[in-house]
């Protein structure tokens, strides 16, 4: 018998045979307290990453009818920690930095005065319900444009008054259903929805829309990347 073909026949058996042993061996892996971390962290790394690269920034989320809305005192209030973290509302501004060419306070009345777009989009909660709701504001990236924001920065982080934080590649920030959100319904947010200003981001998971922002800041490094996701959730997270 050739002694190549009996090579390449035990060499075919054993990567069958590996091919096999890999599930049993990834199982034994995450039984193993050391590598169970890392593994996972890598895992959701790698989701993040292709979910990232296969994002359309073009691709609109549906849009639904009015019928098809949600009642609004059926839209649940769902919160990190308070309802109402008590928002001066007539003092509030968003407090701009970062790798913008005008950086400040910028007031309700100014962002208002941008471009309004109102959707009728899904919102959908990582515990697993969702609902549909009509949402109103400004296109963030009008907002981005009107402070002279690099468009080639790679992140916008947000701050709340809640002590919440989060952020957005600017991918997402750009798209154009993601809003500066001051309206539900044809009425000014309420307290428990994240007056006066939160973000909609019918592209992306709701711990990803911030509620009652107090900071904004456009930027290439991230200190922290998100409150759920500093405790290991997805980073970008898109529906």
């Amino acid at each position: 018998m050739d002694s190549r073909i009996t090579v390449r026949k035990f060499n075919s058996i054993k990567r069958r045979e590996l091919l096999k042993l890999m599930p049993l061996a990834a199982l034994g892996a995450f039984a193993v307290p050391k590598l169970r971390d890392p593994l996972l962290k890598a895992g959701l790394g790698f989701s993040d990453w292709v979910s990232g690269a296969m994002f359309r920034p073009g691709h609109l989320a549906t849009t639904f009818a009015a019928s098809e809305l949600t009642p609004f005192h059926q839209f649940p209030i769902n919160d990190y920690d308070v309802d109402d973290p008590g928002v001066d509302l007539d003092r509030w501004t968003l407090t701009v930095t970062g790798s913008v060419r005008r950086p400040g306070e910028y007031t309700l009345a100014h962002i208002q005065a941008l471009p309004k777009v109102r959707q009728n989009t899904r919102h959908v909660c990582v515990e697993g319900w969702d609902v549909i709701g009509r949402f109103g504001g400004t296109r963030l990236s009008d907002f981005l444009n009107s402070i002279g924001a690099d468009p080639s920065a790679r992140f916008v982080y947000v701050e709340c008054a809640d002590d919440y934080y989060e952020s957005l590649d600017m991918a997402t920030a750009l798209h154009p259903q993601t809003l500066l959100c001051y309206e539900m319904y044809d009425q000014p947010l309420t307290r428990e929805h994240g007056a006066p200003l939160r973000l909609s981001i019918p592209t992306k998971v709701g711990y990803k829309q911030a509620k009652y922002l107090t900071d904004l800041k456009v930027t290439n490094v991230l200190a922290r990347v998100g409150y759920w996701e500093d405790q290991g959730y997805s980073r970008f997270y898109g529906l």
